[in-house]
């Protein structure tokens, strides 16, 4: 049975991060996850908050979702905090992720941030995306 549309976006988006190079020099191997994992080795990536709405019309079908990326660092200072966000968003904005069942019609990373936690070691880095999928006919 297939993956839900929702699930199988989380997939790939997560799959194109952890099997690109450049992502993977900057947080080491197998630091790509979909929770958080217990024993974090920093850096990382987790997959945060997913959303779905309807995004039909009259004439077609479709589904728009919002998706929150997190990237943690320990790195003194944002810089590479800021470097892995800038990367998932040079990966992703656009990207042309295969789906089963589903067009990607675009993505988008709509919003990034890096910020301080309270711990006063950990770097926090938000990256929100947008996407729109519609069924193959």
């Amino acid at each position: 049975m297939p993956l839900p549309v929702a699930a199988d976006l989380n997939r790939a988006v997560l799959a194109a991060l952890a099997a690109d190079a450049e992502m993977t020099a900057l947080l080491g191997p197998g630091q790509v996850h979909d929770r958080p994992p217990q024993s974090a080795v920093y850096p990382y990536v987790t997959l945060g908050d997913s959303e779905v709405r309807n995004w039909s019309t009259q004439t077609s079908t479709g589904l728009e979702h919002r998706l929150t990326l997190h990237a943690w660092s320990r790195q003194p200072g944002q810089l590479q905090a800021q470097r892995i966000v800038q990367r998932i968003h040079d990966l992703l904005e656009l990207a042309p992720l295969l789906l089963d069942g589903h067009v990607l019609v675009n993505l988008r990373v709509t919003f990034w941030t890096v910020l301080p936690l309270g711990d006063g070691e950990t770097m926090h880095g938000i990256v929100r995306l947008r996407a729109v999928t519609e069924p193959v006919d």
